[in-house]
């Protein structure tokens, strides 16, 4: 063999091992076992969210999975639950009362939640003004949101008491006569929907963060082509305010279906149906803890759970041509 066949042989074989040494490595890389730097990455980082999972595993997967299990039971809990299979759902589904307290709460959230929205967006506008004082009225518009529902109910209790109440002084201000609102099936929903507007706040510094976000410079271009506030509002605001909207109706609505504590103060945690303030949680609590029919209140909390994941579904679905993430769509 002559010196430049010879060269040429070495050439190709040194061309094939340089191809296929890359082979090698990626097929070693993916064999290749955690290093101890690595291991000690993971465990590090285990250790710092731990806390997370232990309370995602305590307080929220088992207390969901034992509920499921109990809606197949008949429990009182102070003996063994006894396995009914469908028959607490057959009945959640033939129980006039939860058809009452189901109609109840639907009144609350179709008023409430886009009520609660135009009073929170209200705010935020309001708080989002380029004056000096600004930071005072964002305190001021928030800190009723920071008064316990609890002490909220209270408040308006006395404040709509039929005898001396101020409500009631208003009215007779003007000539009218005195009004027991808490005592009317219908006004006592109202009632309790004004109480949640106190709440706003929270909903409204989230839109607020919405409206810092906007560019400035959009409206600055809607203004130079002749766009009045209105127009401003509708074409600009509105659509890239969409998806902190759409995170506060779904919260909204899940916490429309959850009304409780404003029920249960007013009622004197009597939930007392023709008191019109029965709502969904109110019936549940009811059976849990006045009837002893634990096995029965868990069924209501999963056909409850079912309903809002449905519900958020539902708004997600119809959403997907509204919510708008582009600030150059808009």
């Amino acid at each position: 063999m002559s010196a430049t066949d010879m060269g040429g042989s070495l050439a190709g074989g040194s061309d094939a091992a340089a191809r296929s040494a890359p082979t090698l490595d990626r097929s070693s890389r993916g064999r290749r076992r955690m290093t101890q730097t690595n291991k000690r990455n993971l465990k590090l980082g285990l250790l710092f969210i731990s806390p997370w999972i232990i309370g995602l595993a305590v307080f929220i997967l088992y207390p969901v999975t034992y509920s499921i299990a109990l809606s197949f039971t008949r429990y009182s809990g102070m003996e063994a639950p006894t396995w009914v299979g469908l028959q607490n759902y057959v009945t959640a589904f033939t129980d006039p009362m939860v058809a009452k307290a189901t109609g109840n709460t639907l009144f609350y959230a179709v008023i409430a939640v886009p009520l609660g929205l135009v009073v929170a967006l209200t705010l935020a506008i309001a708080m989002n003004q380029n004056v000096r004082e600004v930071a005072w009225y964002r305190t001021i518009f928030y800190a009723p949101s920071l008064i316990p529902a609890f002490a909220m109910s209270f408040i308006f209790i006395v404040f709509l008491n039929p005898q001396f109440g101020l409500f009631n002084q208003i009215i007779n201000v003007f000539g009218g006569a005195n009004v027991n609102l808490l005592g009317d099936p219908t006004g006592v929903k109202i009632a309790i929907i004004l109480m949640a507007q106190f709440g706003a706040g929270n909903a409204a510094l989230i839109f607020l963060a919405g409206l810092r976000n906007v560019p400035k410079t959009v409206y600055e271009a809607a203004r130079v082509d002749g766009a009045g506030p209105m127009r401003q509002f509708l074409s600009i605001t509105l659509p890239l305010l969409s998806p902190v909207l759409l995170f506060n109706l779904i919260t909204g609505v899940s916490g429309a279906l959850q009304v409780f504590t404003e029920a249960y103060v007013v009622t004197n945690g009597t939930g007392d149906p023709d008191a019109g303030a029965l709502f969904y949680m109110m019936y549940l609590y009811k059976n849990a803890f006045g009837f002893a029919e634990l096995g029965y209140a868990s069924a209501l909390a999963v056909l409850l759970f079912l309903a809002g994941l449905a519900l958020a579904l539902l708004i997600f679905w119809l959403s997907r041509r509204l919510v708008n993430y582009d600030v150059d769509a808009a």
